[in-house]
């Protein structure tokens, strides 16, 4: 009897097989009674994940020298879904001033409002964060180098503090990548990336990852996402294992390049601070070098003082740089933020706009000549005063 099935012959690919599923079935009424008991590991419902989103998760903890990973929608979402999780009405959480803008604004608007005590910490802080540690304190959350203006905080330090007075920390590693810092073995309990930056490559794909050691923590994390519905396309899992596949050589040549960018740019006539740890006047730059091992991609500086047209002249004048607030990805981007924002913030770096850029893998000189060019048509507004 013939049938519309194609005959069944053994496949194998290079290229990772795409799992869809909502609605996943069971084998026996046993099965599905029981089903909770899959987690956190198993498949049990479409937002827990497919076999897809176990191998990315399965590849993001190798990386990071974990045992564990729970990928979420977004890099934003990594960092709520891991506070989420373990802070409660009550609980103090204690977040860097320098960390990821979302995270600070669910922390103030929505955490405070819950019950939660927070305190913005000064984001160069090390071991004397333990001054800021009380008997109800939940979690530090970190970032280094930090959001914008590139600060650096000691995370072993602020790490072996917290192991000791019973705090869990979480650390936003997205500018180094495991490739640059292993978060875990350095003693911190979550290392969050922003996978939409150096994983996914390519500024197409949106998708965060929490990575872990302790078992109890990745059980509390996978029903947090699940509870949460944090869960993501098995199509974006499959392009952020496909930009893995490139990520240690992207990463290098972006780290060579962005060095060398940052060089010459410290030596401009217009540049009044460069913030980037991997060069040697950055205030941080002791911390980077014992610790890190990769130059990122990102850096920001402050020119001379200039009236806002000046900045119009710098951005429009870009032709090779496109402007927008992302980065990681293979295409170079340029962004701003206005002094109030710096000026108003808890332990401001600056009080002057900060010029953001995220180096690609574009040709090094064509990057210098257009920053050049631009930098002059910042100077010319600069002197029409």
């Amino acid at each position: 009897m013939s049938t519309n099935t194609p005959h069944q012959e053994p496949f194998a690919s290079l290229s990772p097989a795409v799992m869809r599923a909502s609605t996943v079935v069971f084998d026996s009424f046993e099965d599905f009674v029981q089903r909770k008991n899959r987690q956190p590991d198993g498949f049990s419902y479409g937002v827990t994940g497919t076999p897809t989103a176990r191998l990315l998760e399965q590849k993001i903890a190798e990386l990071e020298n974990g045992r564990h990973c729970v990928i979420t929608p977004s890099g934003a979402a990594a960092l709520m879904t891991a506070v989420m999780g373990f802070v409660r009405g009550g609980d103090h959480l204690l977040v860097s001033a320098a960390c990821y803008g979302s995270l600070k604004t669910f922390a103030d608007k929505w955490l405070a409002r819950m019950g939660v005590e927070v305190e913005l910490y000064q984001p160069d802080i090390g071991a004397e964060i333990e001054s800021l540690i009380k008997a109800n304190t939940r979690m530090i959350c970190m970032e280094a180098p930090g959001t914008v203006t590139m600060e650096m905080q000691d995370i072993p330090a602020i790490a072996a503090v917290a192991r000791k007075r019973g705090v869990l920390t979480m650390l936003d590693n997205t500018w180094a990548s495991p490739l640059g810092f292993k978060s875990l073995k350095h003693g911190v309990d979550l290392s969050i990336q922003a996978a939409t930056k150096f994983f996914g490559g390519h500024s197409d794909v949106l998708m965060g990852c929490i990575s872990m050691n302790d078992h109890g923590h990745y059980d509390i994390l996978r029903e947090t996402q699940s509870i949460l519905g944090q869960q993501v396309s098995p199509e974006d899992c499959f392009l952020v294992l496909r930009g893995l596949e490139t990520l240690k050589l992207r990463v290098e040549a972006q780290s060579a390049s962005t060095i060398q960018i940052a060089h010459h740019l410290a030596q401009h006539p217009l540049v009044e601070r460069l913030m980037y740890p991997p060069l040697e006047s950055d205030p941080g730059h002791a911390i980077w070098k014992r610790d890190y091992k990769t130059n990122g991609c990102l850096f920001s500086m402050v020119l001379k003082p200039a009236p806002e047209r000046a900045f119009h002249g710098f951005f429009d004048s870009l032709q090779h740089f496109v402007i927008g607030a992302s980065w990681g990805g293979v295409h170079s981007l340029a962004a701003y933020y206005p002094a109030p924002l710096q000026a108003d913030r808890p332990f401001p770096a600056t009080d002057q706009p900060v010029v953001r850029l995220s180096i690609g893998l574009e040709d090094t000189a064509m990057l210098i000549a257009d920053l050049d060019q631009a930098l002059d048509a910042y100077g010319r507004a600069m002197a029409q005063g």
